[in-house]
């Protein structure tokens, strides 16, 4: 019981990989770094698979060892994210609500660019 569990966990994250891998709102290396944690409780061989992933595994790998993320992947969501924040500001939606969300993104860019690169 306690391996479908994590089983579990693993494949709910990796269709919500998959998902943000289709949809550009949808973040994907997140969701495999939580595919990840729960297969490597209680489903070694996707673990292992996904370390050995030859897109995602360094990525995984960087983050598991030193918390890093690559620059690539910072300008990337920087640039969602100020694509994001422009059309929301755009759209006519309410002020408060876009600086709410304004103030999120800038609080989530900072602490992505402070992480170390690989």
């Amino acid at each position: 019981m306690h391996s479908f569990f994590w089983r579990f966990i693993a494949v709910i994250a990796l269709l919500l990989a998959a998902v943000g891998i289709l949809l550009p709102i949808m973040p994907t290396v997140p969701f495999l770094l939580v595919a990840t944690w729960a297969a490597s409780r209680g489903w070694p061989e996707l673990n292992d698979w996904l370390l050995n992933h030859p897109d995602y595994g360094p990525h995984i790998i960087a983050w598991q060892d030193n918390g890093a993320v690559s620059r690539r992947a910072k300008w990337l969501a920087t640039l969602m994210l100020g694509g994001s924040t422009t059309l929301l500001w755009l759209s006519g939606a309410p002020v408060m609500f876009a600086a709410i969300i304004t103030t999120v993104f800038v609080v989530v860019l900072t602490w992505l660019w402070w992480r170390p690169e690989p």
